[in-house]
C-alpha cells in the first residue's frame, strides 16, 4: 500500500491513480492493437468521447506532471493547433468512430485557455469541418484566470459552446500561489468570475488544492470560506501529489531535502473540513474530491462515461485514449508529434490492451472514487462477485473503518474515502503492486 495510506510526509513517487495497468506498462509494441482499435467499427453501446490537448502555460506549476509548454512563439502555437486540427481530421475517418454523436468532449492542458479568442474560433471552425459536438451532455474547458479576458469567455460559451467550465483557482493566498509557480494572482479570479458569471455557463467548476507549499489552516479555512462564497456549481479539490517529474520532486531528489508538502494526515484533514463546510453550505459530496451544489442539475459526463468504459479518442500531444477496450497515447516530443502529423500519419506512440481481468479492475477502482459500487453492475457485465473475488483486502477495509458492505453495496467512509487512492493499488496484480506508475 502507498504511503498515502498512513499519515507519512508527501515522497517523490506518490501519484493519482486515473487508469490501470499502470502507464508504465505500456508499449510501442503494441500500436497495431492500437491502429486495429481505431480502425474496427465501434460497439454501438459505448458512448464516444473526445480529448483535446493544449500544452501551452505561461508558467510551469512546481507540482506539475503533465506534458507543457512555456515561453513559445505565436507561430509555434498557430503550427500546433493547426496540426490539431489535421489530427482531428484523421480521427475522424477512423471506423471507431462510426455514426456514435460525441457524448463528451474535455479540452484539458496544460492551459487551453492560452489560446486566443480568434484561435480559438478558428479552432473552433475547424474542428466542426471533420466533427460536431452540438448535441453532446457536456464539453468542458480547463482555464486558468490569468489568461482570460472578457471577449474569451464569450467566445468559450457562444462559438465553443462549453457547457462546463473548469477554472484553476488552486488558492487564493497571492503568497501561496507565488510560491507554487502559479502564473495567476487571486484579483485575476474574481475579475473572471464576473465575466463568467455573466456568460451563464451550465456548470463552473473550480479547482482547489488541498497541500500546496506554504498552506495553513488558518489559510485554507479561508480558501473554503471564499469558494462557499462564489458559489459554483462543482467544486474539486486535490490533495498534491509528488509524480518523478515535478519541479519540487527534482529539487528533492537532488538535494536530498525534505518534502515541502503537507503531510498525507493533514491534507486530508484539509479535504475533511472543506467537504464539512461544503455540506453545510447545501452541496453534496461527488466523489473523493468532487462537491456539487445542485446533484440533479450537474453531472460529470466526461468522468462517469470514461470509468465505465467508454472510448475516448486523444488529440494532441501525450495524450491519453481508449477505443474498442484498447489503450493508448500519443507521441510525447513536440517535434515528432508535429511532423508525423504532417506527414499525414496519426501520431500514436504507445499502447496496452488489457485483458477482462484488467478491465474489471480499472473500472473498479475508477467507480470506487465515488464512493461506492453496486456489487450488481460487476456481476452482471464480467460475471464477477467482487467482494469474493477480493474477500481479504474488503475484510481489512472493512475492520479499518474505511468501507461497509452489503448484499448490495459497497460504500466507502468519509475515513475511507479521503484515501481512495491508497486504497486502489492493493487491487492491482501482484505483478503491478510495486511498479513504477508511469
Amino acid at each position: 500500500m502507498s504511503s498515502a495510506a498512513s499519515d507519512s510526509k508527501t515522497e517523490v513517487g506518490s501519484y493519482f491513480i486515473s487508469n490501470y495497468p499502470p502507464y508504465s506498462q505500456w508499449k510501442k509494441g503494441l500500436l497495431d492493437e492500437v491502429q486495429s482499435a481505431l480502425h474496427n467499427p465501434p460497439l454501438e453501446s459505448t458512448p464516444l468521447g473526445l480529448y483535446l490537448h493544449i500544452p501551452f502555460c505561461r508558467k510551469r506549476c512546481k507540482f506539475c506532471y503533465f506534458k507543457v509548454f512555456t515561453d513559445v512563439k505565436a507561430p509555434e502555437v498557430q503550427r500546433y493547433v493547426d496540426a490539431l486540427c489535421n489530427e482531428i481530421s484523421m480521427v475522424s475517418q477512423c471506423e471507431i468512430m462510426g455514426d456514435r454523436p460525441f457524448r463528451f468532449v474535455y479540452f484539458g492542458g496544460g492551459t487551453p485557455s492560452f489560446l486566443s479568442p480568434k484561435q480559438l474560433t478558428k479552432l473552433a471552425n475547424r474542428l466542426r469541418e471533420h466533427i460536431t459536438w452540438d448535441g453532446a451532455e457536456e464539453v468542458t474547458f480547463e482555464c486558468e484566470p490569468g489568461t482570460l479576458s472578457e471577449t474569451k469567455v464569450k467566445t468559450l460559451r457562444e462559438e465553443m459552446g462549453v457547457t462546463r467550465l473548469s477554472l484553476g483557482v488552486e488558492n487564493f493566498s497571492d503568497k501561496v500561489l507565488e510560491e507554487n509557480g502559479r502564473a495567476h494572482l487571486s484579483k485575476q479570479v474574481f475579475r473572471a468570475w464576473e465575466w463568467i458569471a455573466e456568460a451563464e455557463f451550465p456548470n463552473v467548476n473550480i479547482d482547489l488544492i488541498a497541500g500546496m507549499v506554504g498552506e495553513t489552516w488558518d489559510n485554507w479555512k479561508d480558501n473554503i470560506r471564499q469558494a462557499i462564497e462564489m458559489s459554483p456549481e462543482s467544486v474539486t479539490i486535490y490533495q498534491m501529489e509528488l509524480p518523478f517529474n515535478t519541479v519540487y520532486s527534482k529539487d528533492m531528489l537532488d538535494k536530498s531535502s525534505e518534502s515541502p508538502v503537507a503531510d498525507w494526515a493533514t491534507k486530508r484533514a484539509w479535504v475533511d473540513y472543506a467537504f464539512s463546510e461544503f455540506i453545510d453550505a447545501g452541496y453534496s459530496v461527488s466523489s473523493a474530491y468532487t462537491v456539487v451544489k445542485d446533484p440533479s442539475k450537474v453531472n460529470f459526463s466526461y468522468r462517469d462515461n470514461l470509468w465505465l468504459g467508454a472510448d475516448l479518442l486523444a488529440t494532441g500531444i501525450a495524450s491519453f485514449g481508449h477505443a474498442n477496450g484498447v489503450h493508448y497515447q500519443n507521441v510525447a516530443d513536440l517535434e515528432q508529434y508535429l511532423s508525423t502529423i504532417e506527414s499525414g500519419t496519426m501520431p500514436l506512440g504507445r499502447g496496452f490492451v488489457p485483458t477482462d481481468h484488467q478491465r474489471l479492475i480499472r473500472s473498479m477502482i475508477l467507480l470506487l472514487k465515488k464512493g461506492y459500487l453496486d456489487r450488481s453492475y460487476f456481476q452482471q457485465k464480467y460475471g464477477v462477485d467482487i467482494v469474493g473475488q477480493w474477500q481479504s483486502e474488503w475484510d481489512k477495509y472493512v475492520e479499518d473503518g474505511w468501507a461497509t458492505i452489503n448484499e448490495d453495496r459497497i460504500e466507502l467512509t468519509r475515513y475511507g474515502l479521503l484515501r481512495v487512492d491508497a486504497m486502489l493499488p492493493s487491487f492491482f496484480e501482484p505483478e503491478h503492486q510495486n511498479v513504477r506508475y508511469t
